[in-house]
């Protein structure tokens, strides 16, 4: 019987064994088999691209970690997971499991910084080319590519600035010249949109966000497909991504609440961007609110619901008024991260880097939000009084 993914994030994981409701938190270096056979078949099995649940060594992970590598995949509908130390390990995984020298990848303009880092600056060095597209622009992508080209990557929506594409057209040009596409879907989750279902060969989550959605974990987790399986296996065994299987133990647990936690991450979060739409001193809202809009209509065509992460532009000649507005904000903590159960802000134009689209005008600000669990009754009164400090 096929469940929904509500159930599912409920009883996936239960340790049928031990008849518990959650799995053991298993801490291993040594692995015992019961024969020399008996590890070697198993060796055969995944040296013949064989998805099997097998760890010769504490490298490949313990009881726990196969535990939520196989609860992601179902929830993916993936052919298998892989999980790292922090999300950007997973974003690292994908990229070095199929870019060789020569080859060349295209990135979406609106890319999370280290990723930006990662593609533009360390893979110059191992003599592979990065082109950046205009991610509200497809045929930027298309011009980029050529017969080296070997990945495209897309995180979506944008980094920072929020933009959402049309991904089955971003994916019918790549299969077209068969080119591996990733997706960094940390902002949807796979909750909201399996990006394999849709054609993506791989997908990207930080399990430090919402799967955990308690601000105390560092995961990664890289969802794969049949087609690439066995080229991240191999690459994710010989340079030893692993992730802590205390770590995973929490991802398991906050994952059985990430329905619940979500929606009230939207309900916060509508309610908060219906509010900044009244103030003057915010300029423009960057989150799939506006209907009729080219953001909202690609949101709309692809997810099922929306998170609590967006930004504003404010329109200021004054930076300290900034400073301040998001200073004098009490129950918003000023800080790194999100997906969490607390609400958060931060000044971006420092980090924000872009090809096409110049978002750092003189008078122009980014402030981005994490709405979290908070009573948002209380959340729109911190918000109007700190408004008062823009200039």
């Amino acid at each position: 019987m096929k469940y929904s993914d509500i159930t599912k994030l409920k009883h996936l994981a239960q340790d049928k064994i031990s008849r518990s409701a959650n799995p053991a938190i298993v801490r291993n270096s040594t692995i015992f088999f019961k024969s020399m056979q008996e590890l070697l078949k198993q060796e055969k099995l995944v040296k013949k691209g064989l998805k099997v649940n097998f760890y010769e060594y504490g490298r490949g992970g313990s009881q726990t970690t196969i535990a939520l590598q196989n609860f992601i995949a179902d929830l993916e509908a993936a052919y298998a997971t892989f999980l790292t130390s922090t999300g950007f390990g997973a974003v690292a995984l994908a990229i070095m499991s199929i870019c060789r020298p020569g080859d060349e990848i295209i990135v979406t303009d609106a890319v999370y910084a280290p990723t930006r880092a990662i593609t533009s600056k360390l893979l110059r060095e191992f003599k592979v080319k990065t082109h950046f597209y205009n991610p509200v622009n497809i045929n930027t992508l298309k011009s980029k590519i050529n017969k080296r080209t070997k990945m495209i990557f897309v995180e979506n929506p944008g980094s920072n600035t929020f933009e959402f594409q049309d991904l089955s057209k971003i994916i019918g040009i790549a299969k077209k010249r068969k080119i591996i596409t990733v997706i960094d879907n940390t902002w949807g989750t796979p909750f909201f949109i399996k990006p394999l279902k849709i054609g993506f060969d791989m997908s990207i989550s930080s399990g430090t966000k919402y799967l955990s959605g308690h601000s105390d974990v560092m995961l990664g987790s890289l969802s794969v497909s049949k087609k690439v399986y066995e080229k991240v296996r191999f690459c994710n065994k010989l340079l030893g991504y692993r992730a802590s299987p205390d770590d995973a133990y929490l991802v398991l647990r906050g994952l059985r609440t990430l329905d619940v936690r979500l929606k009230k991450h939207e309900e916060n979060t509508k309610k908060i961007v219906n509010f900044l739409k009244k103030e003057k001193k915010i300029k423009e809202i960057l989150y799939p609110h506006k209907k009729g809009s080219e953001n909202y209509e690609n949101w709309k065509k692809y997810y099922s619901g929306s998170t609590g992460l967006f930004s504003v532009i404010i329109s200021s000649k004054n930076r300290n008024s900034i400073y301040k507005f998001v200073n004098s904000l009490k129950l918003f903590g000023i800080g790194q991260s999100w997906g969490g159960f607390e609400s958060l802000v931060l000044y971006q134009n420092q980090v924000i880097q872009r090809v096409y689209k110049k978002y750092i005008k003189s008078n122009h600000h980014i402030v981005r939000f994490h709405i979290g669990l908070e009573d948002p009754k209380d959340l729109i009164e911190d918000l109007r009084k700190a408004i008062k400090k823009i200039k």
